[in-house]
């Protein structure tokens, strides 16, 4: 079996870090992607956010003893999932917030396993997005979240 590819037919979305320390299953609906161009996630990917998402309790985390979050201190309402060993970017959080943010947890697009069976759906604060970077004109944009 391909590393990069789910086993067997109907097997729920999973995914893991570069090193395979933090390994995951989305055990309910997953979202489409959002691309987030805001200066903290291009600060936190090295491009945009590409990531998908579910609820907290339909994510089950298979291996985890590398996994650390990242509480920016300018922002302590959120929080980046990482693993420790290879640096990957994994997950983005919200800790207080309304109810629909909070049972919510995003998933970094580029650690699912293929086929991933989500498509991009919108780019977010677009205002922001680099220089270098030419936006796709058929994914729906935002200024702003």
């Amino acid at each position: 079996m391909n590393e990069n590819t789910r086993s067997g037919p109907g097997a729920p979305p999973s995914g893991h870090c570069l090193c395979g320390a933090v390994s995951y299953e989305v055990h309910g609906p997953i979202r489409p992607v959002w691309n987030c161009h805001c200066w903290r996630c291009r600060r936190w990917t090295g491009h945009f956010m590409a990531a998908s998402g579910c609820k907290r309790s339909d994510l089950r985390l298979l291996s985890d003893a590398t996994l650390a979050w990242h509480y920016p201190a300018d922002d302590p309402n959120v929080a980046y999932g990482f693993c420790r060993e290879c640096g990957a970017s994994l997950f983005w959080k919200v800790i207080e917030g309304p109810a629909d943010q909070i049972d919510g947890i995003a998933i970094c697009a580029g650690t699912l396993d293929l086929p991933t069976g989500v498509s991009t759906e919108r780019a977010l604060f677009v205002d922001d997005v680099s220089d270098y970077h030419t936006l796709d004109p058929d994914v729906p944009s935002w200024s702003r979240e």
